[in-house]
């Protein structure tokens, strides 16, 4: 199983990244998957989220209105799209897939359980 992310960069505050996130390995379908980021000493937290399945979404309250997933179920990637950027959005990103819990909210991604990827940085200047 590999998760390939790409897509982060500096960018200035107001701006925009879309990130990506693309399956390997794994059945698609099945998939909740999502995006966590990790700022320097702060603890790992949950972005967006989505059931494959059914569509079903989760998401920090810092992101609404500005973020948005979305998943190409042909190209087994999940997109984040990220608008309105802010400093504090400053993080390295992580992508996070397992078979869906059914369970809701964050817990739609099992842990343990998940399969993660590499990590991309993501800088938002001032």
């Amino acid at each position: 199983v590999q998760l390939v992310e790409s897509g982060g960069g500096l960018v200035q505050a107001g701006g925009s990244l879309r990130l990506s996130c693309t399956t390997s390995g794994i059945t698609f379908d099945d998939l909740a998957i999502g995006w966590f980021r990790q700022a320097p000493g702060k603890q790992r937290e949950g972005v967006y989220c989505i059931s494959v399945s059914d569509g079903s979404t989760y998401y920090a309250d810092s992101v609404k209105d500005r973020f948005t997933i979305s998943v190409d179920n042909a190209k087994k990637t999940m997109y984040l799209q990220m608008n309105s950027l802010k400093p504090e959005d400053t993080a390295v990103y992580y992508c996070a897939a397992g078979k869906d819990t059914g369970h809701a909210g964050w817990s739609r991604i099992p842990t343990p359980g998940a399969y993660w990827g590499q990590g991309t940085q993501v800088t938002v200047s001032a």
